[in-house]
């Protein structure tokens, strides 16, 4: 249930920045204009935040079956954030931190995670099809059953990651770091 005391419209304008702990569950606030906008500890599960600008908003809390089609997350903040289910299709990440943010089950596939920091992040059986995570840091990450094909994972640091049945065919691995990682029952080949 949605605060009532929150006006959606000045939010969808970024005429409200501050946005601690509010309850937005399954608001649509797709294509709003919420840059640097604090929602630490918010409730945003089922949000519909597609295509909206989210650059360096401060996003770690609850955004389990979020949309964030098309979404521009660039410098944003979402560590430790519940983002399981949640929807990251085309999703800008350029420069975002998802460290220990629990991904399982997202739909990120296609999704650019260049350089993202996602250290010890859950992406348990996230599908991340066609992935390009050239240089991410994924060390101590959990990619168990993780749809991983044709992802390029090229200097990626998988340093302890836990791969364990993910489904890595035709995925680039060149140059990538990966002492200690677990790959038991992972598909490696063609």
């Amino acid at each position: 249930m949605k605060d009532s005391s929150i006006d959606i419209n000045a939010i969808r304008q970024g005429k409200v920045r501050s946005l601690v702990g509010v309850n937005l569950a399954g608001v649509d606030l797709s294509g709003a204009k919420l840059a640097e906008a604090d929602f630490s500890q918010a409730n945003l599960s089922g949000i519909n935040f597609a295509g909206a600008d989210l650059r360096g908003a401060t996003l770690r809390c609850n955004l389990r079956g979020a949309d964030l089609t098309g979404a521009d997350l660039s410098g944003a903040d979402l560590r430790n954030a519940d983002l399981r289910g949640a929807i990251l299709s085309d999703a800008r990440v350029r420069g975002a931190s998802f460290a220990g943010a629990f991904l399982e089950a997202a739909a990120c596939s296609g999704l650019d995670l260049s350089g993202v920091d996602l250290r010890g992040a859950d992406l348990r059986g996230a599908n991340l099809f066609r992935a390009i995570s050239i240089g991410a840091d994924l060390a101590g990450a959990n990619l168990s059953g993780a749809e991983l094909s044709q992802a390029n994972l090229e200097e990626a640091n998988l340093h302890g990651a836990v791969l364990r049945g993910a489904n890595l065919q035709r995925a680039n691995l060149l140059c990538a770091l990966v002492e200690g990682a677990e790959f038991s029952g992972a598909l490696l080949t063609d």
